[in-house]
Formats: structure tokens, C-alpha cells, sequence
């Protein structure tokens, strides 16, 4: 219905407008874009039938952001590293050059926290990205820029990644969706922190997007040859699906308790679910998930199967440079004299102590493995678990510092390999956005992607900032 250049002049209209105060785009590539949105137009009016375009290029102009943690050629790829402000990007990371090959624009590269390893989208190097919502609000990280961006409706597909939670925390607090691959299906190459040793059995990459029909189309690209593992043409009968719900993580001592609007929104979903499919949603207590964050914690600094250490922060902080002491650099950024953010020296800090406890350690890692085995019984090939997303609606700026391990909500999924699809449920009393987390057994990501698509019909799925 419109050419291609007009709808790719929209988005960069949309971004001049609204991105001076988001601060979520760090880096565009607005001329490269028009260029190839001209190219795609040139095609359309000289090339063959419909049907063959679309199976060739299925995401033919559909204009994209990435977060700047993955190299998307000529872009800066940092990761809001200040020793690696120079860093551009001489090749594509590979969903990137997927994404490029099916035919979607690059509009830019998005804000991350330093490291991707942070709820709070802010670094050095770019600053501090605000919520469309509530610019007093955070975006949530790693992968804040996207959220933010998708929010705003200045992109309609993002491309995250996810070790903790950093593709599913900025998706709630943005109210958009965003899905966790079970892993090892989607390449993590071409991204920095790239995950080593025992990581790579926890890191995904997955598809941000405004609406739950477009997660599909985007994970197939993504995904590559890997598709099939998926399940994805496997028609979905969402009432023979078995429903389970947990309120809570069952009161871990590290966690705020879930705020009373989130568990409501929760509670409308189970009664939705069982006026209008007629199912029965079976309310569960897993009694270790009240230690996820422990888990995930020692399972992500454990040895691989072949004893390999994992990567230490602090050699990830030197970028193979000199070693950072994370000591003496909260000495220098009470100061202002630090280069890091206070999250990433706080980080610095805390992995030395995780190492200290060894037995401890070895418990927590085997009732992982436990756990991991419960929730796969539990599943099996037709269930899906309804979970909150965050303790906490999006919170105000630097306040996770006082709340800092609230992500394990969302951190547990990535050490037990779990398809999570993160779906919004509209705004709460604030303004800001509600929503869920819907996992299932390994492999099982097309359950997840059905609830959601059947979810945003029942919820209304995204709101646009300010309509409200």
C-alpha cells in the first residue's frame, strides 16, 4: 500500500522526534537506510511475482534496530565499554546478517548498560536511556535501548540478547513483547561479552517487537537452519495446552515482593483463561525457585564439562587490556574519576566473593540441575507456566542499585534453558506496564508464542506512550 522509502522515512522521523528524550537510537544509519529502502522499492516495481519475493526475503523493507552490543557493520560496537569507544564494527554478527539477507533495514544501533551486565540501561559512553512511559522511569537492561525504542514506535523489530533476563525486563517495562529462545538454537556470534565456557548453555538471542504475530516470522530468520527444533508449524490448540501458575518466587530474602498490581494482572490472566478456553489453570509452589537468584548465580561461575573456568567481569572490564581492580575503581568513581558505572564495579566486587564458598557453590549448582529436571516434569510436551516478570513495575532511575537483585525473576529460565515468551497486559494505575512471563518445557517455544498471541487479543497488547 505505501513505497518503501515512505515508511522508512517515517521511523527516521519518528526517531528525530522522540529520541532527544529517550536517548535510546546511540548511533543511526538513516542515509545507508533511505538508500536501501530505494533499493527495495527499485526491486518491487522491476522484479517477479509476490510469492517468490516473500519466500526469498520475508521481512522485505521492515525497518530494524539492534542493540549495540552486536556488530552490525560500520556501527560502533562498544557494549558502553569507555576503552572500547573507538570500536566500529567491520562485519555483521550473524542474526544481523540474517535479518539483512531477509530483506529488514538497519535504522541503528540502541542503547545497553556497560557490559550488557545490568538492569539499567546507562554507561559512559552514551548515558542513561528513559522510559517512554515515565521518562523519570528506567528501560531495564541489557537491552533497554530496544525496549525503549519499540515503545516509542520508532522500530518494529528489535534484536536483543539475554543472560539474565535482558531481553524480558526491558520488553515488561516497556510493555512490549520480547522472546527468550531455548538455547543454543539462535547464534550468539557477533556479539561482545560474547558468552564462554559454561555461559554459552545460558546466553539467547531472541526477537523484540511491538506485536506477538511478529516474533514468529523474525525467531524463523534468527534461527536459521536451527528453525526446525522449534516446533514452530506445529498447529497449537491452546485448550489441550496445561496451564500452571506461580504467584511468586515463594519469598526469596534477595527479592521485593511482588507489588500488588502485577499479581492482579497475573490473577485476570488465570480467570481469562479459564471463562474462555475452559481449562483449568493449576496454581504450583516450586519450592527452589525461592533461591534463583543463588542458583543462577553459582551455575553462571561454575566450570564447564571440561573444567574450564568462567570468564571473569574483571578480564571482561580490561577488554584483554590492563586488569580493572574493582576496589580501587570505586575509590576513583567516588571521585567522578571512574570510567565504569557504579553497577559494573559493584559487579567487580561481588564475583570475587560468589568464589569463596565452594561447597556452597556445589550445592546451589546441583539444585539447578534439580530444579531444571522438576520443571521439565512438570511441562512436559503441552504446558506452559505463568510467572511475573519483575517483582516491580519499571522503577525510577538508579533506584535497582537498592534492589539489585530483583532480576531473578527472569535470570532462573536462562541457566534451566527455557522458552520465554514476555507478554504485556496493558498499563497499571501509573501509567506504566504490566505483564507475564510464559515458559515452557525445552523446545517448546511455539506454545509460548500461541499464549501470546492469544494473550494480546484478550489484553490489548502494546499501548502507545501518552494515549492513555
Amino acid at each position: 500500500q505505501v513505497a518503501c522509502i515512505e515508511v522508512v522515512e517515517a521511523y527516521v522521523e519518528r526517531i528525530k522526534e522522540v529520541n532527544p528524550l529517550i536517548n535510546a537510537v546511540v548511533k543511526d544509519r538513516f542515509e545507508e537506510a533511505l538508500q536501501e529502502a530505494r533499493q527495495v522499492d527499485k526491486l518491487l516495481s522491476e522484479g517477479p511475482g509476490d510469492d517468490c519475493l516473500e519466500e526469498k526475503f520475508p521481512l522485505l523493507g521492515v525497518p530494524i534496530t539492534v542493540k549495540e552490543a552486536f556488530s552490525v557493520y560500520g556501527m560502533p560496537n562498544t557494549s558502553g565499554l569507555v576503552n572500547r569507544r573507538n570500536v566500529i564494527a567491520t562485519s555483521d554478527a550473524t542474526v544481523v546478517s540474517r535479518l539483512k539477507q531477509a530483506g529488514a533495514i538497519p535504522l541503528g544501533v540502541t542503547n545497553c548498560s556497560e557490559l550488557c551486565m545490568w538492569y539499567e540501561s546507562s554507561n559512559r559512553i552514551y548515558g542513561r536511556t528513559n522510559n517512554p512511559y515515565d521518562l523519570q522511569r528506567i528501560v531495564g537492561g541489557s537491552s533497554g535501548g530496544e525496549g525503549s525504542v519499540l515503545a516509542a514506535a520508532c522500530s518494529v523489530i528489535g534484536v536483543g540478547s539475554d543472560i539474565g533476563g535482558s531481553i524480558r525486563m526491558p520488553a515488561f517495562f516497556n510493555g512490549v513483547f520480547g522472546h527468550k529462545p531455548t538455547t543454543g538454537v539462535v547464534p550468539n556470534d557477533g556479539q561482545f561479552p560474547n558468552a564462554h565456557g559454561v555461559r554459552t548453555s545460558y546466553l539467547c538471542t531472541g526477537p523484540m517487537c511491538r506485536y506477538a504475530e511478529d516474533l514468529e516470522p523474525v525467531l524463523r530468520v534468527m534461527a536459521g537452519p536451527g528453525v526446525s527444533k522449534l516446533k514452530l508449524n506445529e498447529k497449537v490448540s491452546l485448550k489441550k495446552i496445561k496451564f500452571h501458575c506461580m504467584d511468586h518466587d515463594g519469598g526469596s530474602i534477595f527479592v521485593s515482593p511482588v507489588d500488588k498490581e502485577i499479581l492482579q494482572a497475573q490473577k485476570k490472566v488465570v480467570e481469562h483463561l479459564e471463562s474462555d478456553l475452559g481449562v483449568e489453570v493449576q496454581h504450583v509452589a516450586i519450592h527452589k525457585m525461592k533461591y534463583s537468584f543463588q542458583i543462577w548465580s553459582a551455575m553462571m561461575s561454575s566450570k564447564d564439562s571440561e573444567g574450564q573456568e568462567a570468564q571473569r567481569f574483571t578480564d571482561l572490564l580490561g577488554d584483554h587490556g590492563k586488569p580493572v581492580w574493582p576496589l580501587w575503581e570505586l575509590m576513583k568513581w567516588l571521585v567522578g574519576m571512574s570510567s565504569h558505572t557504579l553497577p559494573a564495579i559493584a559487579l567487580g566486587l561481588t564475583e570475587k566473593l560468589v568464589n569463596l564458598n565452594l561447597s556452597g557453590k556445589t550445592k546451589l549448582v546441583s539444585m539447578g540441575k534439580s530444579l531444571q529436571e522438576e520443571m521439565e516434569a512438570l511441562l512436559g510436551p503441552d504446558g506452559v507456566l505463568l510467572y511475573p516478570s519483575h517483582p516491580t513495575i519499571a522503577p525510577k532511575h538508579h533506584s535497582p542499585i537498592c534492589m539489585p537483585f530483583n532480576f531473578a525473576y527472569t535470570a532462573i529460565f536462562n541457566v534451566l534453558g527455557l522458552p520465554v515468551t514476555q507478554c504485556p497486559l496493558g498499563l497499571g494505575s501509573e501509567g506504566l506496564p504490566l505483564g507475564i512471563q510464559l515458559v515452557a518445557a525445552a523446545y517448546n517455544d511455539h506454545l509460548t508464542l500461541a499464549v501470546a498471541r492469544y494473550l494480546e487479543k484478550a489484553f490489548g497488547g502494546w499501548v502507545l506512550p501518552g494515549e492513555v
